[in-house]
């Protein structure tokens, strides 16, 4: 990154500490008159001998340190918004945060990037100075006031005032070869910060269906983002795991079971079974008084309720871990029960800072802003998924000590969770300039027909049921393509299973998660379009291009090494800046929280790719033999660049590639 303070250029693997220390040193000399209006590391008097031996000192340790490999991916993007954010800063010193636009362009002709801050700043002028002058005329000033840096080969104006960037190729090839030697790096994130998911949250004694799918998806592929990043990530499943409904399951499994406490109850359908209980519980008053009754034993933690309940979490927690398994999720659990014994002392610290109102015998909970009160007590003594999940929030941000939280949770929940929020900072839990507070709302699963995802007989569609059709249905994809014949049993298999649940996975995480989306299993396994099936065989072509041409592991690491990647031919050049993009795509969603931009960039990815080996060839052969004639190991490496990122991609969505399809 470039300092705004000065034009100075500093590479880019250059570290924060040292970035402020020499901010601060050119500080001192322009606040001492050593630096010009234009200042420079050589507009030093004689007299500061000694302030120019130090910034020499600094400047030095600078060149040591631009000769050594960078191994973070360098985010193009934040880099040129360095520069041009520079450039702005010294062309118009008197501006407060002026507009900073640096996208990539669409088009060739229009460069490899461009910075539209002109148009804005126009407007700002005006607004705040009074200043008419044309966007044009403001462009012409930032492109004078570019620093020096290693990227930028030559910069146009076209039209209204639009800055047409374009790259260095010896940069991108560069940059290239320090992701084939170091692999794909997160970029620099500064300090490492905690983050807490709470996702998946299924409730005990009922299955996980079709509506859990999402939470679950996208929960993991956010974590494995934030992962992968250098956060530190803890992965909450907030189980539905206390509350009156045990009491009516504990009532049925003592009247059904009685000898539960020496012989494990054989309950093989908890769903069944919570059905039966809850028929008796609407049907029978002396067993809902009783269901009652075991509410308060249980809460009360009398050992053999205690033990029925945890036999009853036990069924649940085997039944959830299936689902999981398949999916490859990792969570820990953190139930509604973690936070019981904290709900007394929540309720207090709302009463004691004069926030509790009473209404009707319950507590309640105004916050400004919100219609609906939270219910932290009930009228006989009882707490409420308010107080649980205020609990939940006060030990997030005061024991884990949070720096991120993000709640994935469906849409329906936002106008709960804005008010539990707000009333964690009304409390002075966080505040929210500091610590980051997030509520990752998503649409429903649709059906075909538009409609709620149910069944045929319109029950909720069972999530394992779901699993086992799509494993049903990628058998047969693959059989139809006759993979069942060149394939051994272990590899289909293993086809089987990628295709299927990476399907199911993609269909849900390329669609932008604030908008329902409709399940269809044969749009989800179309090996055309963007669709994981496509992306799985794109990229098990490109891993075999090499093996193809018996070039293995060993060789293309020796050729990382020595290869300088060319990038004449348009699509080479075209391919290598889509494959430098990753670090900008990462860096949005870590911002935005929206997947479905992560797959639509290993989609433009693929088909990108797909047009360089259509018009750059890898491996040359003798059209009469088939012999190979030449091997082009710089378009091997751009293959190998492209799989390795197609590689980080699918681990970030939680999807499993196979090596033969």
């Amino acid at each position: 990154p470039h300092s705004r303070n000065a034009c100075v250029t500093i590479p880019f693997a250059f570290q924060e500490n040292e970035i402020r220390l020499l901010t601060a040193e050119i500080e001192r000399l322009k606040n001492s008159g050593c630096l010009g209006v234009s200042p420079s590391l050589e507009g030093l008097r004689d007299e500061n001998a000694k302030l120019k031996y130090r910034l020499n000192f600094l400047r030095k340790s600078l060149q040591e340190e631009r000769s050594k490999p960078a191994k973070s991916m360098i985010n193009i993007n934040s880099c040129l918004q360095e520069i041009f954010g520079a450039a702005i800063q010294a062309a118009y010193p008197e501006l407060e945060n002026p507009p900073l636009v640096v996208t990539p362009s669409q088009q060739p002709k229009f460069g490899d990037y461009q910075c539209n801050s002109a148009m804005g700043i126009t407007q700002m002028l005006l607004k705040t100075k009074e200043q008419k002058v044309s966007p044009r005329e403001i462009a012409e000033k930032i492109t004078k006031h570019i620093p020096a840096n290693e990227c930028i080969e030559k910069v146009e104006i076209a039209g209204p005032g639009f800055i047409n960037v374009h790259l260095r190729r010896d940069f991108v090839s560069k940059q290239l070869s320090s992701l084939l030697v170091n692999g794909v790096q997160p970029p620099a994130i500064g300090k490492r910060k905690k983050v807490v998911v709470d996702f998946s949250s299924p409730n005990i004694a009922k299955e996980m269906h079709v509506g859990h799918l999402r939470s679950t998806i996208i929960g993991e592929s956010m974590c494995r983002l934030f992962e992968f990043a250098g956060y530190d990530v803890l992965r909450l499943n907030h189980l539905g795991d206390w509350g009156t409904q045990f009491g009516m399951l504990i009532a049925h499994l003592q009247d059904k079971f009685p000898d539960y406490l020496t012989v494990s109850p054989p309950i093989g359908d908890l769903q069944a079974f919570y059905k039966e209980s809850k028929r008796r519980f609407d049907t029978e008053e002396e067993f809902k008084k009783r269901a009652y009754q075991c509410v308060v034993l249980l809460q009360s933690k009398t050992p053999d309720f205690i033990k029925a309940w945890e036999l009853i979490c036990d069924v649940s927690r085997k039944e959830f871990q299936k689902i999981y398994n398949c999916l490859d999720i990792t969570l820990t659990e953190r139930g509604e029960s973690f936070y019981h014994e904290m709900m007394k002392d929540i309720v207090k610290e709302f009463e004691d800072k004069g926030f509790v109102q009473v209404d009707d015998g319950r507590k309640i909970v105004f916050v400004p802003g919100f219609p609906v009160p939270l219910t932290i007590m009930k009228s006989d003594g009882g707490y409420t998924y308010d107080t649980s999940d205020l609990a939940a929030l006060k030990h997030r941000l005061c024991e884990e000590k949070a720096d991120i939280i993000i709640y994935v949770v469906d849409s329906g929940q936002s106008g709960h969770l804005q008010t539990v929020f707000a009333a964690g900072q009304m409390i002075g839990w966080y505040d929210p300039k500091v610590t980051r507070v997030a509520h990752a709302a998503f649409g429903v699963v649709l059906g075909e027909d538009k409609k709620k995802f149910k069944t045929r007989s319109g029950d909720t569609v069972r999530l394992i049921d779901l699993l086992e059709e799509g494993l049903k249905r990628a058998m047969d994809k693959l059989k139809d393509k006759e993979r069942d014949k060149v394939l051994t049993a272990e590899e289909l298999k293993a086809a089987q299973t990628s295709v299927a649940f990476g399907c199911i996975k993609y269909a849900d995480l390329s669609h932008n998660r604030l908008n329902d989306y409709v399940f269809s299993f044969d749009k989800m396994l179309d090996d055309r379009g963007n669709t994981a099936a496509y992306l799985l065989y794109a990229f098990t072509r490109i891993r075999a291009i090499a093996r193809l041409a018996n070039i293995d592991e060993q060789m293309l690491r020796k050729a990382a090494r020595e290869e300088v990647l060319i990038l004449d031919h348009e699509k080479e050049w075209k391919l290598g800046k889509c494959i430098l993009r990753f670090p900008e795509i990462l860096q949005k969603i870590l911002e935005d929280l929206l997947l479905h931009t992560l797959c639509d960039y290993l989609y433009e990815l693929a088909t990108t790719f797909t047009e360089f080996y259509d018009n750059c060839y890898c491996v040359e052969k003798d059209r009469q033999s088939g012999q190979i004639v030449k091997v082009n190991m710089w378009r091997l490496l751009l293959c190998e660049a492209t799989a390795t990122v197609m590689a980080k991609g699918f681990d970030i969505l939680g999807i499993n590639p196979v090596q033969r399809m």
